[in-house]
């Protein structure tokens, strides 16, 4: 949405044009109906047409002046303290690799990974988007970001991306909604031992309380009673987690 703000100057029509018009005017009612085809156009139009090293930079920069609108913290203060204990302490202690799998965008994340959890850009798999090979006036060559999505790391796309990306089954995978709900039928349906679980958003006070008719963090019955009958573990973050955020709240 920042990024939109920041190009709109350049684009006049965006006032008129959905859904970019909703967007300037911060019409979060009307945000929170985008379809997948509205979020694709937005992304393509605010991630792309630059290189893969100015995208970095664009991003970095947000994220040194980005305030979150209700813990006044930057975004990386809200890294999950228990989620960095796990991938620490219990997964590469013990010699495991760990990867982030998100519906988020994979240029985006992989900026921030690597200082905030300690996973570093090549174990860093998102929704992605095609890039072209081109040089610059110098001869120099370059990647260029292209307003075409190329993945969709949500739902099935996250097994399928896995597959791409890493080629082996996850031993474990963790997640917090619908979305990861696919991640972990496919890790379960490897053979040997393998662990599944998820955070269950039910602490408004110290953070949010998300369920099944939530437009973000979706926690739908369905997948709460897939959880028990499959034996999977659901950590409530209200009371499991002494602490949520690795500043102290």
């Amino acid at each position: 949405m920042d990024r939109i703000a920041a190009m709109a100057p350049d684009h006049p029509e965006w006032k008129i044009q959905e859904p970019f018009k909703s967007i300037l005017a911060r019409d979060h009612e009307a945000i929170e109906k985008f379809s997948l085809q509205d979020l694709s156009k937005i992304l393509a139009v605010s991630h792309s047409g630059m290189t893969i090293e100015a995208f970095e930079d664009v991003v970095k920069e947000w994220f040194a002046n980005a305030r979150h609108p209700r813990f006044k913290r930057p975004y990386t203060d809200l890294a999950y303290q228990p989620m960095l204990e796990l991938m620490q302490y219990s997964a590469r202690a013990s010699g495991f690799k760990t990867y982030i799998v998100t519906g988020g965008v994979q240029e985006f994340v992989r900026t921030f990974a690597e200082s905030t959890y300690g996973v570093p850009p090549e174990q860093v798999m998102g929704t992605a988007a095609k890039a072209k090979y081109e040089y610059d006036k110098s001869g120099k060559p370059m990647l260029i970001k292209l307003p075409e999505v190329l993945l969709i790391d949500d739902k099935t796309g996250k097994p399928e991306g896995i597959n791409l990306l890493i080629g082996r089954r996850p031993y474990a995978a963790f997640g917090n909604s619908t979305g990861d709900q696919q991640m972990l039928e496919w890790t379960q349906a490897g053979d040997g031992a393998r662990l599944m679980m998820l955070v269950h958003h039910d602490d408004a006070e110290r953070e949010y309380a998300y369920g099944a008719k939530s437009k973000i963090g979706t926690f739908s019955d369905a997948l709460m009673a897939e959880a028990k009958t499959r034996g999977w573990v659901v950590i409530s973050m209200k009371r499991d987690w002494k602490r949520i955020f690795t500043f102290q709240e």
